[in-house]
């Protein structure tokens, strides 16, 4: 029964609901990332090079056909969330500001009380 209570007590913390919620983010994003590059970037693809869809892409060594398309479009895909993921990181860092640092000013006042209590310490 501890093993039970650990595993609910587990499964109710603030990580895993979040690590749950991230995932769940993240494979949506992906379907929208799949369809962007799909329904709208391969379009555009099609228009200059006349190749809607690089999944049929390969070549033939020996007979055998080396399907090369659908990791070219997987590496797309990549590109494109990675892409996505570094903008959305850095406009993130740029909304939360970080931790102010000590004026040269502060700084000085704060040696001088400092030295003043090692005066006093010392007296």
């Amino acid at each position: 029964m501890k093993i039970l209570s650990e595993l609910k007590q587990f499964l109710s913390s603030s990580n895993v609901v979040g690590l749950a919620v991230a995932v769940i983010m993240g494979l949506a994003f992906g379907l929208v990332v799949t369809s962007f590059t799909s329904d709208i970037l391969m379009q555009l693809i099609a228009a200059i090079g006349a190749k809607p869809n690089f999944g049929t892409l390969a070549i033939v060594v020996n007979g055998a056909p080396i399907r090369y398309g659908g990791f070219l479009n997987a590496v797309i895909n990549f590109l494109i969330v990675a892409a996505v993921m570094f903008l959305t990181v850095k406009a993130y860092n740029r909304l939360t500001k970080p931790e102010a640092k000590p004026s040269e000013s502060e700084t000085d006042l704060l040696r001088q009380i400092r030295d003043a209590l090692r005066q006093r310490q010392e007296a």
